[in-house]
């Protein structure tokens, strides 16, 4: 599966800094100092009902992590998938009758157009589920040999109590996990598993649905965490920088995608850090494809609003907020866009050395885009107010803030 064009990223003057975030699993800041090349990986679409809002602000997030460490000359090796197949793309395709391969297909490359009018840097690895159930296959096959799965009616399950690191990511206690569970693609409730908590590693063919070979273990297709750990230690290994999402993804995906890859490696983290973007509501509901209160990225670009105004209202919001959709939100946005064009179209204008370094500081403290986005803000003030003789200033902050946070000036 191919990405999406990558946007040139501008080289600026001087060093970006290290990186600091917040890790779920600490519950802290942590820094992360990479080797020479930095390691991501960022969970993708379940191809139906993209982009909203909601997807880009996750995707926003990431793309300024990567930003960070372009700035700091190290390379990133940023993996992404795509669930191209689950029960709720099924469910959809049937509701709307239509083929779910179509429908994936024609939503991933919405997601791709989307992705390059938000100037989003593309993962090296842009990788499906279903491409990728050849090298799932065998990890479920270890974890049953390694008796860290077993069978229930055909399907495979996953054994919680084999990771003694199991609820390291989300902290959460018992109850917590089993409700969240079953709102987010679990069966706690599924009579003869040996813990509740237990998550489906492969579901055995059921009629009318796809399946493919998976050897052993009979016709059907895998479950949703083995996908992402099957890619991740493909393409990344055990150990790498961060493993990025939303907010809702740390429990069950991303403690349940650790569980199995340190039991299948005997290796301890997954990643060095869990990073977790927050949610955005509408209407004061959280923005999700099961409440339909979505506002997508394709139809504010079709209505006009320049892509560049869509990335700055996003980053008019830190990323870990939860936070809401409106218009005022929008405008504010559309209005901060024409006064940097505006600013950075003169001749001249205040020295912007300075600016760099602010923005550059208030990224490698846990992404603070708000920090950043007001630091520019001061810039234009001096350029409307005072002005300046520094020929080279407009051109810097014009490079700075593509760089370091893709909008185009």
């Amino acid at each position: 599966m191919h990405a999406w064009p990558a946007s040139e990223v501008p080289a600026l003057p001087g060093q970006g800094r290290d990186l600091r975030i917040h890790d779920t699993a600490t519950g802290g800041l942590v820094t992360l100092a990479p080797g020479p090349v930095a390691r991501l990986y960022v969970c993708g679409i379940t191809p139906y009902d993209a982009t909203h809002i909601g997807h880009a602000a996750t995707y926003n997030a990431f793309d300024l992590v990567q930003r960070v460490w372009l700035d700091t000359k190290r390379q990133v090796h940023y993996v992404q998938n795509v669930t191209d197949v689950d029960d709720p793309l099924l469910e959809r395709a049937e509701r709307d009758g239509v083929d779910w391969t179509a429908l994936a297909e024609q939503e991933t490359a919405l997601f791709r157009e989307d992705m390059t009018a938000l100037r989003m840097l593309p993962p090296q690895h842009f990788v499906g589920a279903v491409e990728a159930i050849p090298g799932i296959v065998p990890l479920v096959e270890r974890l049953r040999d390694l008796g860290a799965a077993y069978e229930l009616e055909g399907d495979v399950y996953f054994s919680v109590g084999a990771d003694p690191h199991f609820g390291g990511v989300s902290h959460l206690d018992a109850a917590a996990m089993r409700l969240l569970s079953a709102e987010r693609g679990g069966d706690p409730d599924r009579p003869g598993k040996k813990n509740p908590l237990d998550p489906m590693l492969w579901m055995a063919a059921r009629d009318g649905e796809p399946s493919w070979d998976g050897g052993s273990l009979g016709r059907g297709r895998p479950g949703w965490h083995i996908e992402c750990v099957a890619i991740a230690l493909d393409h990344l290994g055990m150990g790498f920088d961060v493993q990025g999402g939303g907010s809702d993804l740390a429990f069950p995906h991303h403690e349940m995608g650790a569980s199995h890859a340190q039991v299948l490696t005997g290796e301890f983290p997954m990643a060095k850090a869990y990073v977790h973007a927050g949610m955005v509501a509408l209407d004061g509901e959280k923005m999700s494809k099961s409440r339909g209160n979505l506002v997508f990225v394709s139809r504010l670009r079709r209505g006009g609003v320049d892509p560049a105004a869509v990335r700055l209202a996003l980053l008019a919001h830190h990323y870990r907020s939860d936070w809401e959709w409106t218009d005022q939100v929008l405008r504010d946005a559309v209005d901060r866009l024409g006064r940097w064009r505006a600013a950075v179209s003169r001749p001249d204008g205040p020295g912007a050395d300075a600016l760099v370094e602010e923005i550059r500081d208030a990224l490698a403290h846990d992404l603070d885009a708000p920090a950043a986005l007001a630091a520019v803000d001061r810039w234009a003030d001096r350029q409307d107010t005072e002005g300046g003789t520094d020929t080279g200033a407009p051109g810097l902050v014009t490079r700075a803030v593509d760089a370091l946070l893709g909008v185009a000036l």
